[in-house]
C-alpha cells in the first residue's frame, strides 16, 4: 500500500485535487511520467478520477484525488501533561473525534506504556483492521532525534530507540518529531499561504516553541534541535526554568507561567472571573480572556509582549517574510497581536518590522496533530526506499 509513487501521493494529499501539469510542477516530473503514475495508482485504486476543470483554451484537463479510505495515519499529538490522538485518512480529514488522554511526560516512568495503551485503544476502537493504517507519527516536546528515532528529554528506553520500541508494542510504523517542527510542517502545508517560504512559526503551549522554514525548507540545525525559542535567557528575574537555566523567556511567556502570575494575583486580591474556579488552568485563563476578563487579558498582554521582545532578536538574526502564532495557546487569537507588534516596534529597526507580517494560525489547536499527519506523509519513502529510485523521470 502507498509504496510506488510516493512524490505523487505527497502532491495529490498536499493540494487535495490536482490535475496532471499540476503533478508535473509540484514535483519536477515529466509529464509522462505523471500519466504513467496517475495511472499505476487508479490501477491499485489509490487514486480515482474527481472532475474535468475549466479550460482558458484546448483540452480540459481531468483532475484527481486519492481514495479516503485507502489508508489511514495515527497522529499522537503530546504535551507535557495531555495526550490527544485521532485517526486522519488520506483525505486529511478527521476520522471520529479526537482523543484525549491525560499523561504526564516529566518524572513518570510508566509514561511510555500509557502511551502504547493508549495508542493501542484508539487503533482496536476505531473498528478499521490493523494493515489499514500506514504509520503513527508522534509529536512531543523535548529534543528529538528524529533520524535515530528517540527523545533525548522524555520517554527514554533501554537498549533500543524510542521508535522501534513503540512500533513494536504497537505493531505499526513509527515517526517522531519534535511538536514545534512538525507544527511548523502543518502550518507549511496546510495554513497560511504566508507561511510557507520564509517563516517563523511560534508553537504557543507550556513552553514557547518555534518551528524554522527558510527557503521553503524545514531548518532544524546541525544536530536537530535548532529552534530552542523557549530558552532565550531574556530575563533577570532568578526564575528557574525547566531546562535548569534560570531567566529564560519560558518563565515570563508559557502558559505555565500565565497559570502562575494567575494564580499569585488572585492570591493578592485581584478582581477577576477567574475567582470561580476552585483551580485556576490555563484554559480557564484563556476562556475568560476571550470573554472579556481584564485581569486575564492583562497577563496575556504581558506574556505577548516578552514574546514580541524575543521575536525582535529573531527579527534581527532571520529577515523573515511572516511570524505564524500557533499551537494550544494561538487559540486566543488577536488577543496576542497588539502587545506582541507593541514589542517588535520598541525593539526592532524599523525596516525589519514593516516587511514581516505577524499573523496568527488558522489551523487552531489542530495544528500539532496536522504536525503528526505531515510528519508520517513526509517519511512514506522509508516504508518502501526503491519506491522512486528505480522509476524514470
Amino acid at each position: 500500500m502507498f509504496l510506488k509513487h510516493i512524490d505523487l501521493i505527497k502532491g495529490l494529499y498536499y493540494n487535495k485535487t490536482a490535475s496532471l501539469n499540476d503533478l508535473s510542477i509540484y514535483t519536477g516530473r515529466s509529464i509522462p511520467y505523471v500519466t504513467k503514475g496517475i495511472a499505476d495508482l487508479m490501477k491499485l485504486d489509490i487514486v480515482k478520477e474527481v472532475g474535468i476543470r475549466a479550460s482558458s483554451g484546448g483540452r480540459k484537463p481531468a483532475t484527481y484525488s486519492l481514495i479516503a479510505d485507502t489508508g489511514f495515519i495515527l497522529s499522537v499529538a503530546m504535551n507535557q501533561f495531555l495526550t490527544r490522538i485521532v485517526i486522519v485518512n488520506m483525505n486529511n480529514e478527521f476520522v471520529g473525534e479526537v482523543q484525549e488522554f491525560e499523561l504526564k511526560l516529566g518524572d513518570n516512568k510508566d509514561a511510555i506504556h500509557s502511551l502504547i495503551a493508549c495508542i493501542k485503544a484508539v487503533v482496536v476502537n476505531s473498528g478499521l483492521a490493523q494493515d489499514k493504517f500506514l504509520a503513527i507519527g508522534i509529536t512531543m516536546p523535548g529534543f528529538i532525534d528524529a533520524f535515530l528515532g528517540n527523545n533525548l528529554s522524555f520517554l527514554k528506553v533501554p537498549e533500543e530507540t524510542l521508535v522501534t520500541y513503540i512500533a513494536k508494542h504497537a505493531g505499526l510504523p513509527v515517526f517522531i518529531e519534535n511538536d514545534s517542527t512538525a507544527i511548523a510542517l502543518a502550518e507549511q502545508k496546510f495554513g497560511l499561504p504566508i507561511a510557507r517560504n520564509n517563516s517563523m512559526i511560534i508553537n504557543l503551549g507550556w513552553g514557547v516553541g518555534l518551528g524554522m522554514i527558510i527557503n521553503k525548507e524545514i531548518f532544524k540545525g546541525h544536530s536537530g534541535f535548532a529552534g530552542e525559542f523557549s530558552h532565550l535567557p531574556l530575563h533577570k528575574n532568578g526564575k528557574l526554568c525547566s531546562c535548569g537555566k534560570q531567566g529564560c523567556l519560558e518563565t515570563e511567556a508559557s502558559l505555565l507561567a500565565i497559570e502562575a502570575k494567575a494564580a499569585e494575583g488572585l492570591k493578592q486580591g485581584q478582581v477577576s472571573s477567574l475567582l470561580k474556579y476552585d483551580t485556576v488552568s490555563a484554559d480557564n485563563i484563556i476562556d475568560e480572556a476571550l470573554k472579556g476578563d481584564a485581569f486575564a487579558i492583562k497577563i496575556i498582554a504581558e506574556a505577548a509582549y516578552f514574546i514580541g521582545q524575543g521575536l525582535a532578536i529573531l527579527l534581527h538574526l532571520m529577515n523573515p517574510e511572516s511570524i505564524i502564532l500557533s499551537g494550544k495557546g494561538s487559540v486566543i487569537g488577536k488577543l496576542w497581536l497588539s502587545p506582541i507588534q507593541q514589542a517588535m516596534n520598541e525593539h526592532c529597526i524599523p525596516h525589519l518590522t514593516t516587511y514581516t507580517q505577524l499573523a496568527v494560525s488558522n489551523l487552531g489547536n489542530n495544528a500539532q496533530l496536522l504536525g503528526g499527519v505531515t510528519t508520517v506523509i513526509e517519511n512514506l519513502y522509508k516504508l518502501n526506499p526503491q519506491a522512486n529510485i528505480s522509476e524514470p523521470t
